[in-house]
């Protein structure tokens, strides 16, 4: 435990690359495999299931400590950070042979079997066997948000210099999720075939949001052009006897849309597809709050399919035959692609348009169509660029539509956490339904820190009720929001949900009358909006 604290710290104390991969080399190749592999889980953003609520936890500390509950809640108010405020309380102390991580996580992954009692009793001595670093970092896996400032590809930059692999291949390695066990680790870090290799994804090529005007790409010729769907981002695997779909976020969702799997066992064997998947009827996609309906299920029932239909359109084909493409240009994984899907075996499956367009004008005057496609703007990749792991500049960008805005009133506020402890930060608004204003989204970016301070100024003058740490607000400041799009909803007292929702800035040259109502929003809804 004491060695990965020592990580922690090092990797929180540096932004230089370098130097966060010379900390991970450093610490794989000194520290023993039983440590070294629950070190991998947790960089890699893996946690154990939480053994009990917080509530509870600072309800023992403040035991622990001596100090009454209340005065916790407002040093955590103060500190900004749980696992922070709680360590500072239970300092702990050096010893010279404290747990190890291995062991410590093995202690803290079997809590849930035993009584509050014995949890508390477990927990009062952990801390009483540990530094105030290494308390600090137990409250972050009791809590679950240990979270460390580096990306996966610098984790399997450091893995693959130690293994002799090449980054693409331990990126690749590390999809599908870590396993904290020496076994594991040992054979991540083995210059052999893999069993299982043959199921999972390679790391999605990513886009960057355009950069200034559209006309800087140079020759419009150059670029190939889609839609940009709102869906799930997807590959699907076509080497084995099951076919297998991957989210961009590395979950394996085949359980989601057996539908999707069956119209793809009718494709050749040995193919890798990128593409999206999305809620689907009449030839064309529903919202994505359709979709949100089918995601992590394990059984999705007749009716649910025929309720919210789903359709996969393939940008981009990665493997045929059992070979590696993505070193290809654009251009012959597109025709390879075209080829593949001329006479679509399934309804289910088709290729994703491609935008026929005569001019970087043509193409902007066509943008605008995007809302009513049921896109969010257009995809423009370069015909000579290689799939990249990654973002890489100049290969994809995404064009958005600009965003809807609203102006709507400050009604709650709540204090943020981390650096911005202390302040009030998350903020929610409202609109008019009818004669009164109705709570309608939840925003806490966009505005600079001294118009923080300012809100807060604010806040701190005209408070008029409080609710734990919720306060209510005299409502009279107007903020410009911005969203991606909004529906239906049920949950909501205004009967809106918003996407996305972000300040844009004050208007202080706006009276709360002259917020937006529920009619001005409703009315840009697209139809089948309900969430």
């Amino acid at each position: 435990m004491k060695q990965f604290a020592i990580l922690y710290d090092n990797l929180d104390s540096t932004t230089s690359i370098n130097e966060k991969l010379g900390f991970l080399k450093s610490y794989f190749r000194s520290t023993p495999a039983e440590d070294a592999c629950w070190a991998l889980y947790f960089l890699s953003g893996e946690k154990i299931p939480r053994p009990f609520s917080t509530s509870l936890l600072r309800e023992w500390i403040s035991e622990f400590s001596n100090i009454p509950l209340w005065l916790l809640e407002e040093s955590y108010h103060s500190v900004g950070d749980l696992a922070e405020t709680l360590s500072l309380l239970a300092p702990g102390k050096e010893v010279e042979n404290g747990l190890t991580l291995s062991a410590l996580s093995t202690t803290l992954g079997s809590l849930k079997k035993l009584t509050a009692e014995e949890q508390k009793q477990t927990l009062f001595c952990l801390l009483g066997s540990h530094s105030q670093k290494e308390n600090f970092l137990l409250f972050k896996l009791l809590t679950g948000s240990l979270r460390v400032g580096i990306q996966r590809t610098l984790l399997a930059k450091a893995l693959s210099e130690l293994s002799g692999l090449s980054p693409a291949e331990m990126t690749h390695r590390l999809i599908g999720g870590v396993k904290p066990e020496p076994e594991f680790l040992s054979s991540l870090l083995s210059s052999e075939i893999r069993e299982g290799d043959s199921g999972l994804p390679y790391p999605f090529c990513l886009a960057y949001p355009l950069e200034g005007e559209v006309h800087s790409l140079g020759d419009a010729a150059n670029w190939l052009v889609e839609w940009k769907w709102d869906g799930i981002r997807a590959q699907a695997i076509c080497r084995g006897e099951e076919p297998l779909l991957w989210s961009r976020g590395e979950e394996g969702i085949s359980d989601s849309f057996p539908e999707l799997v069956l119209a793809l066992r009718s494709l050749p064997k040995g193919l890798v597809l990128d593409g999206e998947i999305l809620a689907w009827q009449n030839q064309g996609p529903l919202p994505f709050s359709e979709l949100q309906k089918r995601l992590g299920r394990k059984t999705v029932s007749k009716r649910l399919q025929a309720e919210v239909p789903v359709h996969f359109l393939c940008y981009d084909l990665l493997e045929k035959d059992g070979k590696d493409l993505r070193a290809l240009p654009t251009r012959e994984r597109r025709a390879l692609l075209e080829e593949l899907l001329q006479d679509s075996p399934s309804p289910l499956l088709s290729l994703s348009p491609q935008i026929s367009f005569a001019s970087w004008d043509s193409l902007t005057q066509l943008r605008q169509e995007s809302r009513g496609r049921g896109a969010e703007g257009v995809m423009l990749k370069h015909l000579e660029a290689a799939y990249e792991t990654g973002r890489k500049k100049g290969v994809w960008w995404k064009w958005k539509v600009e965003p809807y805005t609203c102006d709507a009133v400050l009604f709650y506020a709540q204090r943020g956490h981390g650096r911005r402890a202390g302040l009030f930060t998350d903020f929610t608004f409202a609109i008019w339904k009818g004669g009164e204003l109705v709570p309608v989204a939840k925003a806490y970016s966009g505005l600079s820190d001294e118009e923080f301070r300012e809100v807060n100024r604010f806040i701190r003058d005209n408070t008029i009720e409080r609710f734990g740490p919720v306060v209510a607000v005299t409502p009279e400041l107007v903020f410009e929001l911005a969203f991606d799009d909004l529906r239906l909803s049920r949950r909501h007292k205004a009967g809106l949900a918003l996407r996305f929702p972000r300040m844009v800035r004050m208007r202080t040259d706006k009276k709360i009358e002259d917020a937006d109502s529920l009619e001005t929003l409703s009315a840009l809804l697209r139809p089948g909006s309900l969430a």
